[in-house]
């Protein structure tokens, strides 16, 4: 929760709310609510930062609002209808630092969030996303950190992902590095975002990233966060139902095709940009060796790095991932 941006504080009623006996959802919408009437008041009375504060904190209460349900039922459609409306509202507060991407994929759109550092020119990019529950919004904790190095970020929500699933009808069984190239080719006509461009998935997102790197030249670095070159059902109902909301259908048949057409095989797919590769030896999902293939993939410049007690995607170590990413970005896009 605190990876994703909920304020301790909220964390903390939230936890109370839930043992007293609130649904989840409930609980974690009124907190949004809360903090949302705090950005508003903040923002009558004269102080944005507060405002831009306040509103951020509404976003990750909604985030976790809308996890209560894995599959695309009307309530969680309604919620996250509420966390883009105020992902909106904080557009307008922070200007051209933060804008809202509907990027046209064939007949279909993809949906994205590009944050700007505070200088006017950025000197790189990296397109940032989750897998099967951590979409857009929920990143910006690394879109804070590439932005005080000088880079711009892109908030991805991609195929069976977000608003691109929810309101666009996007679902996993797309070309996936031709989708997210469509991020590239937005980067690649806003000079102000710099020419170099990296790509960072983190969950079942880094197999989307490392196939994208593998397909698409133009990606000058990308980093894996505890992803499975070989994805699967795994037989635990919240990943299972997940994937099937991903792919739009519960045909487990069908989801364990589609997972084989996007295996990650090394004999076939090479990483030649620069490659970062994170592992947590405590991840309840995947081991290390699911992540071999990648760097197994990649050419010389190839970094594994493990935290021995580390969750799934490190939350626990997030500052330190957080950070340690950045600059690995920064090291190999920043202008030389």
């Amino acid at each position: 929760m605190f990876d994703y941006g909920m304020l301790p504080d909220d964390i903390t009623r939230m936890q109370a709310m839930t043992a007293d006996g609130s649904a989840w959802d409930v609980a974690a919408e009124s907190l949004a609510h809360a903090q949302e009437v705090r950005g508003r008041q903040a923002l009558e009375a004269g102080h944005p930062a507060t405002a831009v504060e306040a509103y951020r904190a509404a976003v990750a209460d909604l985030i976790f609002a809308q996890m209560a349900f894995n599959d695309d039922t009307p309530r969680k459609h309604q919620l996250y209808d509420q966390l883009s409306s105020l992902l909106s509202t904080l557009s307008g507060v922070l200007g051209d630092r933060f804008e809202k991407l509907v990027l046209g994929f064939g007949s279909q759109h993809l949906v994205g969030w590009l944050i700007r550092p505070p200088r006017t020119e950025a000197l790189g990019t990296v397109i940032v996303f989750g897998g099967q529950s951590g979409w857009g919004a929920a990143y910006w904790r690394h879109a804070d950190a590439l932005a005080a190095r000088g880079f711009a970020t892109i908030l991805a929500e991609g195929p069976g992902q977000g608003e691109t699933r929810l309101r666009h009808r996007v679902f996993l069984d797309v070309d996936i590095p031709a989708a997210y190239g469509r991020y590239l080719d937005f980067v690649d006509h806003d000079r102000s975002l710099g020419s170099a461009v990296g790509i960072f998935g983190n969950s079942l997102g880094g197999l989307y990233a490392a196939l994208t790197a593998a397909a698409d030249r133009r990606l000058r670095a990308c980093c894996v966060n505890g992803a499975p070159a070989r994805p699967s059902l795994l037989g635990h109902r919240s990943f299972d139902e997940q994937a099937a909301a991903m792919l739009g259908t519960p045909d487990t048949d069908r989801i364990a095709a589609n997972f084989r057409r996007l295996e990650f095989d090394p004999r076939r797919a090479h990483i030649d940009c620069p490659l970062l590769v994170l592992h947590g030896g405590h991840d309840a999902l995947f081991d290390l060796d699911a992540q071999q293939p990648f760097l197994d993939s990649a050419g010389a410049d190839k970094t594994l790095c493990v935290w021995p007690d580390g969750d799934h995607t490190i939350y626990n170590h997030c500052h330190e991932r957080t950070s340690l990413v950045a600059d690995w970005f920064a090291d190999r896009l920043a202008p030389r």
